[in-house]
């Protein structure tokens, strides 16, 4: 079921400042995305038919910002491509494996992606990915233009969902008059 390792997540504080030693091994960013529900952007960097994704969070209370507090940087995932994820999640849930996402969900480059929880996997955070057919590799953008992007989308974000709360807070306080 597993075909390759896909990649290699490393937390990272600093994706240039990563780069200088990744670069010096030869490596180059091909290319980058912002993630808004991890709250990072990532650089890929192909490495024969696998690829070293760098990490980094945009805010303070993400789940990689969450890891880089308590490990430092680091290794922080190994991505396993798989030929039929939906097959493979309901094996490992048949035998009891914990997951994290126990549905596959999309990531990025629009593949389907689920965690199964370190705990299971000696420590290690697996991803487990299947492509899909039309799925394409983003361009190389200007790391600063994807942060500024991810900030402003989730500031967005979380106004929507204070309004959202404060509309509820309202209709409750109405109901009790």
């Amino acid at each position: 079921m597993i075909k390759k390792i896909d990649h290699i997540g490393i937390a990272v504080k600093s994706i240039e400042e990563a780069l200088i030693f990744y670069e010096s091994l030869g490596l180059k960013m091909a290319h980058t995305e912002a993630e808004l529900e991890q709250r990072v952007v990532v650089a890929f960097m192909p490495a024969g038919e696998s690829e070293v994704e760098l990490v980094e969070p945009i805010e303070e209370d993400g789940p990689v910002a969450r890891f880089l507090q308590r490990r430092g940087e680091g290794l922080h995932h190994i991505c396993f491509e798989v030929i039929d994820i939906h097959k493979l999640l309901a094996r490992l849930k048949e035998t009891g494996v914990e997951l994290i996402d126990g549905e596959p969900r999309i990531g990025t480059g629009g593949k389907k992606i689920a965690f199964i929880h370190p705990q299971e996997a000696h420590g290690v955070l697996i991803e487990l990915y299947e492509k899909v057919p039309d799925e394409k590799v983003p361009p190389l953008v200007d790391l600063e233009a994807l942060r500024e992007r991810l900030r402003l989308q989730s500031e967005a974000a979380r106004a929507g969902l204070e309004e959202f709360i404060s509309a509820l807070q309202k209709r409750g306080e109405n109901r009790k008059e």
